[in-house]
């Protein structure tokens, strides 16, 4: 191969390989959201309004209110859980609150993140498209919250 034509070709993927590197690098939720302590091991509450309201398109109903449920995901140190608490007006997420139920300081750093930075990744969006993956350098505790959602995604109905 000639010289040039190698050039290309090492350039060509190294570009690649920067791209790659740039898309899983995007950019993570800053705003502050509340983080609570203690919580609801209990698992799900509901205190629902008597409004309910019809998502267009999915056959989804839910009742205008404000759920909580906890979630649970495994991290290196174990199991962990995370409480959620979504209010709901017409299938939109009006408001979120996490409770944190860190296990060791690493678990309290990354729920710590994450409630951080939840609100700007859910709030204003349709209940039916929450599913977050990494919020604020937070990856695994994203699990959890998206398992407390399912929960509250069926009181609600």
């Amino acid at each position: 191969m000639r010289p040039s034509v190698r050039r290309s070709v090492y350039a060509g993927i190294a570009g690649l390989s920067l791209a790659g590197t740039v898309a899983g690098c995007a950019p993570s939720a800053t705003e502050t959201a509340p983080a609570t302590t203690g919580g609801n091991a209990a698992g799900t509450t509901a205190a629902p309004s008597p409004n309910t309201s019809s998502l267009a398109g999915s056959g989804s109903t839910y009742k205008d209110g404000t759920y909580s449920a906890d979630g649970n995901y495994v991290s290196p140190n174990g199991t962990e859980t995370v409480g959620v608490q979504l209010s709901l007006a017409s299938g939109t997420v009006t408001d979120v609150q996490i409770t944190q139920h860190p296990s060791n300081p690493n678990t309290r750093k990354f729920q710590g993140e994450f409630a951080g930075g939840i609100a700007a990744q859910v709030v204003g969006k349709n209940i039916d498209e929450l599913n977050v993956s990494k919020v604020a350098g937070s990856s695994l505790t994203s699990g959890g919250f998206n398992q407390a959602v399912e929960q509250i995604k069926s009181e609600a109905r």
